[in-house]
């Protein structure tokens, strides 16, 4: 298979979030079909979904990778998995969060994988750092640039993303 650009987000609000941020970065650098080619600043966020909870650290990364949605998906799934993620309550909080939100310009339905991402149109801490590495990525569904959701978003309500350290 060849080469396909993807776009992952990362997000910890329980436990040392920035050292959680910082060893699922080892982890994805472990997988050998894949290179990280840019990683975005950190962001300090506050919750989205569910709101009384702690604090987000967010970050996304592209990724060059060899690797089918469904494989980067399950790889991504295993390294949650051992970092300890425990899913028991939609948006509630967790030591890792990692998500594909997009995957070269292809749009993908199934059970278990939405691409792009459902929600990132709508996420600043998303918007935000990806805008950071690439502001001209284009969604895949309409062509509209991230930039352009980002400017619609933050007029809509503001910003409530801080880089942090």
């Amino acid at each position: 298979m060849a080469k396909v650009r993807a776009y992952i987000g990362l997000g910890s609000n329980s436990g040392p979030r920035k050292r959680n941020i910082n060893q699922a970065l080892k982890e994805i650098e472990g997988i050998e079909e894949l290179r990280i080619s840019q990683v975005s600043s950190l962001y300090l966020t506050k919750p989205w979904g569910k709101l009384n909870q702690n604090e987000f650290i967010n970050q996304v990364i592209e990724v060059e990778t060899c690797l089918s949605p469904c494989e980067l998906l399950s790889r991504l799934n295993e390294i949650e998995i051992k970092m300890g993620r425990q899913r028991h309550e939609k948006w509630g909080p967790r030591n890792i969060d990692l998500d594909i939100l997009l995957y070269g310009d292809q749009v993908i339905e199934s059970d278990n994988l939405k691409v792009p991402h459902p929600y990132m149109r709508e996420r600043l801490f998303v918007l935000v750092p990806l805008s950071e590495i690439n502001a001209e990525i284009v969604f895949p569904e309409d062509g509209a640039k991230i930039r352009e959701v980002l400017n619609r978003v933050l007029a809509r309500e503001g910003n409530n993303v801080q880089k942090t350290n």
